[in-house]
Parts: structure tokens; sequence; C-alpha cells
């Protein structure tokens, strides 16, 4: 088992190598079965490997929090990819992420880590605490999607000595159950960090006291909504959000993505060349389909550097969501793709008839000096744009005003065209803020992973409304497939399926 650690823990190294220069390493050869968890080098090692081991999950992640929403399913110029997410087409026959995800994979890293890097002496036991801080935070994350999708999920918090993520011999433990338990390693992390606010190495790609602070008021407002938490969890989210510091709104949306360590960012996935690339080569297409197009300005596409597929393309409704020529975040999030130029004048708003395709333009990355494109933008899991609508949702729960929250979004959005007769929110009943929150929540997070989770915090009727493939709540949650509950005879099917 711990040869296996070593094994996982070396190959992380190679694959987050942007970290490796930060630390010191001990050789290779030192890293032996007996030595690897007596080392503060062997724990750091562990350390990058987690985060690689996180990062490698990402399409899981925001798969999880978008595929189910409302936003994709619109016209691709390729064969279109997850038709069964998207329209919650399945069965426990045809059950989405075979062996949960593959998360229990690195949850047991992450107990490893939590279980022994307590008894390894640090030369700066500070830096063990934040270390230790930034793991329990990672482990409720996990949980947290975990339980958002599946429900009643098995519950790991020891290394497994024969580790075998496809049969896991444990049964599912109540929803309600693990919600707590991700609030218990919620609280450690928090306990662990104390009064440490700063950046572990200057950089957002590491988790924080924010972060967690951040997923305690998403855990919150979940179980505030969906598990009668009520008013009481509802405060404590909001709290919790306001006691985030060091972070704020950065002054220009689109400008935003393409500065990695700004200002708004709290928690973010790190890409760079020949290292790592993320995921979003699947929204934008092949040159030999998008270059005979022109975008919505006019402009021919014939010199645009594609990578990769059209393989999402936006829904219409989100399409008409964000038809605003003054919203950046329209031009920021898309580029809309039209068979012609319409006699050069373009189509400022969506035409129907001839618009063809959206290519996502938010986490393009750069065209290096070979004329490649690479897909090296940072992608953020918390951000601060996120902590300032969770806190409107917060207020209006508690029946607050959370107008001037949603406004100071729409003011960046819409930067010098805001006009506040125009464009400001004025407050509402419960029900027409946590439209605004959300319609808000649409136009900001496209392609971070938000939409289905915004549309389930706000309510069953709320998801039946926008998503037109959901008639049933059983379907909010994953079945498991058979095969995984013949290797688990503890396992029991999701309710419903």
């Amino acid at each position: 088992m711990k040869k296996y650690s070593i094994l996982i823990a070396l190959v992380a190294l190679f694959s987050f190598s942007a970290c490796e220069d930060s630390i010191d390493l001990v050789p290779r050869s030192e890293l032996t079965a007996n030595g690897f968890w007596a080392s503060e080098d062997g724990a750091k090692a562990a350390h990058i490997g987690i985060y690689a081991n996180m990062r490698a999950k990402a399409r899981t992640f925001w798969s999880f929090g978008e595929l189910r929403s409302d936003l994709w399913g619109g016209m691709t110029l390729e064969s279109p990819s997850s038709t069964s997410l998207i329209e919650s087409d399945f069965t426990v026959t045809t059950a989405p992420y075979n062996a949960w995800g593959g998360f229990y994979t690195n949850i047991h890293r992450v107990n490893d880590f939590i279980l022994n890097v307590p008894n390894i002496d640090f030369t700066n036991e500070a830096e063990k605490a934040q270390l230790l801080g930034q793991v329990y935070a990672i482990r409720a994350y996990y949980y947290y999607h975990l339980v958002k999708t599946w429900g009643d999920v098995p519950v790991i918090l020891a290394p497994m000595p024969n580790f075998d993520p496809a049969g896991l011999s444990s049964p599912r433990v109540a929803a309600s159950e693990v919600l707590a338990i991700i609030k218990k390693d919620i609280e450690t992390s928090l306990t662990y960090f104390g009064s440490d606010n700063s950046l572990y190495k200057g950089k957002n790609i590491y988790w924080s006291k924010s972060a967690t602070q951040m997923l305690k008021a998403d855990v919150y407002l979940w179980t505030g909504k969906l598990y009668g938490g009520g008013a009481a969890d509802y405060t404590t989210a909001k709290n919790s959000l306001d006691a985030i510091q060091g972070f704020s709104l950065e002054d220009d949306f689109d400008a935003m993505f393409s500065d990695d360590y700004n200002d708004e960012f709290i928690f973010a996935f790190e890409y760079k060349e020949d290292q790592a690339t993320n995921i979003f080569s699947s929204f934008t297409g092949r040159g030999t389909e998008i270059h005979p197009l022109f975008d919505r300005k006019g402009n021919s596409m014939e010199t645009f550097v594609a990578n990769g597929g059209s393989r999402y393309g936006a829904s219409e409704k989100l399409l008409l969501v964000m038809d605003d020529v003054l919203d950046t975040r329209g031009d920021a999030t898309f580029i809309r793709l039209y068979a012609n130029d319409n006699a050069g004048a373009g189509y400022p708003t969506y035409n129907a008839d001839t618009y063809q395709t959206t290519l996502m333009n938010k986490f393009i990355g750069h065209v290096n000096g070979g004329g490649s494109r690479i897909m090296d933008n940072h992608v953020p899991i918390y951000r601060y744009a996120d902590a300032v609508l969770m806190t409107a949702e917060a207020m209006n729960n508690l029946g607050e005003d959370p107008s001037a929250l949603i406004n100071s979004i729409r003011k960046r959005a819409y930067g010098d065209n805001y006009d506040a007769a125009i464009h400001a929110y004025v407050n509402g009943s419960q029900e027409e803020n946590t439209n605004a929150i959300l319609d808000e929540r649409m136009k900001e997070f496209v392609g971070e992973g938000k939409r289905w989770y915004d549309l389930r915090r706000a309510g069953d009727q709320f998801v039946f409304d926008n998503v037109k493939y959901l008639t049933e709540s059983y379907k909010f949650f994953f079945p498991i497939k058979i095969g995984m509950i013949g290797r688990n005879p503890l396992l029991e099917q999701t309710a419903g399926y």
C-alpha cells in the first residue's frame, strides 16, 4: 500500500510540475516504502499529488454541476457529446459514471494524507497546519459533489488496505449524515487554518481559508434549502461569506480570465503549456468547419486558430438570456457563428435562421509561437462574484433585500454602458429575487460548473421550470450501475430507479 502511494505521488510530481520548484525534494530513491510518511518532503510530494489528482477530475466536477441544467444541448458543428446527461436520459443499465466517478480513489489518497501527516515533524509546524487545513476541505469538497450527485453514498474516512474503487465494501450512508460529516471536515479545516488567511505560496491554485469559507457557505445554503436547515443555515452561510478576506471583484470580466492570479479567483485549477490543458477544446471546433463562418459582428472566422471539436452547443435559451450586446459577458463567454455576414452588418442579436453554433471564448487560452491554440486558462472553482451572489441568495432566503449585490455584478458586466434606470434590479418578492439571482448567475458562470447546483438550491420547482427534460425529482440523483451492486451487495439502488 505504501509503495502504491509513493508511485502516485511521484507521478503527480511530473503532472503538476509547476509547483515542483517551490519545494525541496529529496532524491527519488529516498522516498522508500518505509520512509515516505516519515519525512516532510514525502508529505509535500503527496500534497502536490492531491492537487494533480483533483485537477484530473475537472471534467467530472464540471459535468456534475452543469450538464443537467439548461445551458447546453444547442447546435454543434459535430456530433454532440453527453446528450444522455443533458437530457437526463439514463437507467440502471446506462447509469453514468461507474464506480462513483472514481472519486473514492482520490479520497483514499486524501485519507492517507490525513492519517499520516499529523505524525510528521515539519520545520515549520504552521505550514503543516496549513496543508492539513487544505486537505480536510478537499475531502469535504469531494463528498459534497458525491452527495449532491447520488444522494446517499458510502463514507470512507481512512485509507483502505486492499483498495478497490469499483467495489467498495461499504453501504450507502444517508445524505443527511454525509452532509454532517462534510460540515465536520469543514470545521476541522477552519481550525487548522486558524487566523491564517494567506494563500499558500501566494497562489490561488492551492486551497485557502477563504476557499473553505466559500465551501461552508455553499454547503449551508444547500442544507438550508434542501435538508430543513432554514434560517439558521442561511445565516451561517451569510456569516461565512462575510468572513472571506483578501478578494474582490475584478473590474473587467473578460480580462479576468486571461489573468490567472487575479484578485477574484479564490481557488482555481492551474493549467500551463507543456504541463496540462483545460477541458474546453470540446467547445471550440475544427478549422475546416469554422473558417467558412462569421462571428456576430460580421467578421470572417477564416484566420481563427481552432483546437478540438464542436461537441457542446449553447442552448437557445442561454443565447437569448445573453443577447444584450451591452453586457460584456456575452462576447466574453461565446463567439456566436453564423453562415454569412448579413451583408457586412453581422447579427448583433440572435438570429435563428443563419445561426450555426457557439465557440466557448472564456477559457480558450492563447495561440503560441508555433501557431497552435493552447488551452491554458486557469479555471476557477470559487471566485468572488460567486461569494457576492451567494450572499444575495442567503439574504433573499432570510427575507432581506439582495438588490445591491445583484447590481454590483451588473455594474461590472455593463461597465461604462451601465444605466441604473435600465439595468438596476429593484427588490421584489422572494420568488422574483430568486429568479433574478439565477439569471445573473446563469450569465456570470457559464462553463464553471454552477448552473445545475444553482437550480437545485433554489428548489425543485425552479428545476422543473427551467430544465425541460426533468419532470420527476428522483432523477435529480444518478442511479448506480447494476454491476456495482453485484460487486458490493451492501449497496442499494438509488431510490426511484
